[in-house]
């Protein structure tokens, strides 16, 4: 299952960032010369620049448009966004994530298909906004979740930094060495959302499952009596016991403290993210860019061929009620030009899903990244529904505190994802 090729070295952007003040009441709907946008990136800095390229490039063709951004928190987002569509009233442009965020709501949004066309192939990530051979946003960005490693750990370890493990076997032996060698712990895991068991699932996944179950896993066709989906769950708990993880995981939030734990070296290992937060650049800023390396999952079951995991990351849908839905859409179109997204890369970091912008100049994690895009494949659990993804969240707590038996947390996760 081959992704679309990027250029040299290509651009997913703050997964979970949050940022901003609560938002105002409904919007006007396009009315009156005002569009009214809700995301959670237009108040943080990194993406001031970005949002001005946006704003410029869509005043040349709307002059007598106003566009207000109003920047929600993100632990509220959500919910703050779905009472709004459920009210019929809102935002006329909003923000999601790729996956299930949309996929839930795409009866309250617009289909942009006709729109986009002329972006088809300068964008890539369409995969994450689209329900029923439709599609709802346009991507910002692209979003993955490498296996990040500190290179100047493994060598205070006596471990040769430009040959990470291959193996599960290896890896757990190259953590022992790490941890007796070094004051680091081996994997730095934040699960107090439930998150980490998302990026676990996704970034160690493809060291467990063949390429045919990892395809018909994202096709849909889930086997969660699969010995091979239940040793995923099995590493899950496996890390835990052997003390791979850092104290209490469960209650280290993945956003920032565990990616604090990574970038300030007391852990030597994260499963991050591609783009502009907890990701290279991120960690850059606090560890020396050459010792941050990135390797892709060891293999924990013959047969599996371990892949970069990444989706579309983010990107802007319009409301179906909007009063100007070819003016929203016009909207989306300057959120994704291509002087927005270059300054979106170079502010932020974001690996942007335009292909025609050249991210060389990144440093030697991204080039790693980059390269491993074209053969890549959709995240994990960027396939599920909000109500698996949450009920898994709560039930690998459990299997870490030992509540739950991993039999009867995949009995619930199947009859869930049955349900959608």
């Amino acid at each position: 299952m081959k992704r679309p090729a990027l250029c040299s070295v290509v651009l997913v952007a703050g997964l979970l960032s949050g940022c901003g003040s609560a938002g105002s009441g409904p919007s006007s709907g396009g009315a009156d010369g005002k569009l009214v946008v809700w995301d959670w990136k237009s108040g943080e800095e990194t993406a001031a620049s970005y949002i001005e390229e946006a704003k410029a490039d869509f005043a040349e063709r709307h002059p007598d448009v106003t566009v207000e951004f109003v920047a929600q928190p993100f632990d509220q987002y959500y919910t703050l966004l779905g009472t709004a569509l459920q009210a019929g009233e809102g935002p006329d442009v909003m923000l999601f994530n790729g996956g299930g965020q949309i996929r839930d709501r795409a009866d309250s949004l617009l289909p942009l298909d006709d729109h986009v066309a002329e972006d088809r192939q300068r964008l890539a990530g369409w995969e994450a906004f689209t329900a029923k051979g439709k599609t709802y946003a346009a991507p910002v960005t692209l979003q993955g979740h490498p296996l990040y490693y500190n290179k100047a750990l493994y060598e205070e370890a006596g471990l040769d930094p430009e040959r990470p493990a291959t193996t599960w076997r290896e890896f757990a032996d190259d953590c022992e060495a790490i941890t007796e060698a070094t004051e680091a712990g081996c994997l730095s895991l934040g699960n107090k959302e439930g998150f980490g068991i998302q990026f676990f699932l996704s970034g160690l996944g493809p060291g467990v499952l063949t390429p045919s179950e990892y395809d018909d896993w994202i096709a849909g066709d889930r086997d969660w009596n699969s010995p091979r989906v239940r040793r995923i769950f099995e590493l899950w708990k496996e890390a835990e016991d052997a003390g791979m993880n850092n104290d209490g995981a469960n209650s280290t939030a993945l956003f920032n403290d565990a990616f604090a734990l990574f970038q300030s070296g007391r852990a030597a290992h994260i499963v991050g993210l591609m783009s502009d937060v907890g990701h290279w650049k991120d960690f850059g800023e606090f560890l020396d860019p050459d010792d941050i390396g990135v390797m892709q999952a060891p293999r924990a079951e013959d047969g599996a061929e371990p892949v970069l995991p990444y989706d579309g990351g983010i990107g802007y849908a319009v409301a179906k009620w909007t009063k100007k839905p070819d003016v929203a859409a016009d909207l989306v179109r300057s959120l994704t030009s291509t002087d927005a997204l270059k300054a979106f890369h170079a502010d932020a970091g974001a690996v942007v899903s335009d292909t025609t912008i050249d991210v060389s100049g990144g440093g030697p994690a991204l080039s790693a990244i980059v390269s491993e895009i074209e053969a890549g494949k959709p995240a994990l659990h960027v396939a599920l529904s909000t109500g698996t993804l949450e009920l898994m969240g709560r039930l690998s707590q459990q299997i870490l505190s030992g509540s739950t038996g991993i039999d009867d947390a995949l009995e619930q996760l199947a009859d869930s994802d049955r349900k959608g």
